[in-house]
């Protein structure tokens, strides 16, 4: 009886893909060592702590993935298992995964949300992971992550058009805002995935149609809600010459409590998470979103008004950028279209959003790793160029294997 070769160890340099580069090797079966990690970095050489963090959410909805790091934590050597999400026996609680994600991290709880939805469709059994701990920020960040209301209303309904749609819902328990020095925020989410697939459905998306509504969420953490009003007339005052059909929630809730011991007081707590922000998304008769974040920096200092003006031109100009998707959920789509069936996919994106940095770094990941590369030509629309996409047929190989 012969055995297969083991999978060759693939190298990268920098962690500036690494979550990216960790969810192609976890889908594809391909170990990856990826070295010099912030060396040149006096004061803090080596991974950050929300880097850490995901990797131990990696190894709590995997079994059998393998995690080395160096002496100083500037190289990672990862091997993966199979995804078998919140099974019983593989570390869950009664069908739950609690991720406490550390007080000194200063990402967005986006930042672990949108890989654990790319690996959630291929796992073993659903997933259901609570996020919980003083770290946890549902609001955008200053760092470039989007709020928790974007992933749940631009993120996770494109996954309809991949034949994923049941059982999948996200849940904000505790908002919460960047703390006083950007980092923590004391919020808690809770993310079920309960549709597995083998492969998901090839996808056609070349008309991006007209926009025909717009929705959004203003959220205020520990404030007055009147910023929520200030935020909303600011917006639309913008949107309603473009989009009558305009309606924006308003959520105000109490800031979160953090532990914060004290030499008298062992089990004092803090409030921390203070702040506001808004999240919109334009829907098209065609079911396509386009979407826009912002939030109240940890500093403050900026009205309510500028940051609703800020938004609804933010979402303008996603909107005028063209194309079926729009920049924050592109790595998602063309993720899934290489991972779907061996037939040619096919997707209208804007020139802007597929040059961006982020897209043509994904392009090159998916390369190494061994998936087909992209076709490219001229949309019908001004600025938009039709991608194709030939799906490997990879799915999760740890179920081929089992």
């Amino acid at each position: 009886m012969t055995t297969a070769p083991a999978p060759t160890l693939l190298k990268f340099i920098g962690s500036k893909y690494l979550v990216q580069r960790l969810v192609l090797a976890t889908l594809t079966g391909r170990p990856i060592r990826i070295s010099q990690i912030r060396a040149s970095s006096h004061s803090s050489p080596g991974l950050a702590p929300h880097e850490v963090s995901f990797l131990r959410l990696l190894d709590a909805i995997t079994n059998g993935a393998q995690i080395e790091f160096s002496y100083t934590g500037t190289t990672v050597l990862y091997k993966p298992g199979l995804i078998t999400g919140s099974a019983a026996g593989q570390g869950a609680q009664g069908g739950v995964i609690r991720h406490e994600v550390p007080a000194d991290c200063a990402r967005g709880v986006s930042y672990f949300l949108l890989p654990l939805c790319l690996l959630a469709p291929f796992s073993k059994a659903q997933i259901n992971v609570l996020f919980t701990g003083p770290g946890v920020i549902t609001s955008s960040t200053e760092t470039g992550d989007v709020s928790a209301d974007t992933v749940r209303t631009a993120i996770l309904p494109l996954f309809r058009s991949f034949g994923i749609e049941n059982n999948i819902e996200l849940r904000i328990l505790r908002r919460s805002n960047t703390g006083k020095d950007g980092k923590g925020g004391g919020g808690e989410v809770q993310l079920v995935f309960g549709h597995q697939v083998r492969l998901p459905k090839t996808l056609h998306l070349m008309n991006a149609g007209r926009v025909k509504r717009i929705r959004g969420v203003a959220y205020s953490t520990g404030v007055a809600g009147a910023n929520n009003a200030r935020l909303i007339e600011a917006a639309r005052g913008v949107l309603n010459e473009f989009a009558p059909d305009t309606y924006i929630f308003s959520d105000v809730s109490s800031a979160p409590f953090v532990p914060a011991p004290e030499r008298n007081n062992p089990a004092a707590k803090r409030k921390t998470g203070l702040g506001f922000g808004l999240s919109l998304v334009a829907e098209a008769n065609t079911g396509v979103l386009y979407s826009a974040d912002i939030a109240s920096p940890p500093s403050g200092g900026e009205p309510p008004e500028d940051l609703g003006k800020k938004c609804a031109f933010q979402l303008l100009e996603a909107v005028e950028q063209g194309g079926c998707v729009s920049n924050i959920a592109a790595p998602t789509m063309l993720t899934l279209m290489a991972m779907g069936s061996e037939d040619v996919g096919r997707i209208t994106v804007g020139k802007d959003v597929l040059g961006s940095e982020p897209v043509m770094q994904l392009a090159r990941d998916l390369r190494t790793f061994g998936m087909s590369g992209w076709g490219l030509r001229e949309g019908d629309g001004d600025g938009e160029v039709v991608v194709s996409i030939v799906g490997k047929g990879v799915g999760n190989v740890g179920r081929k294997i089992a």
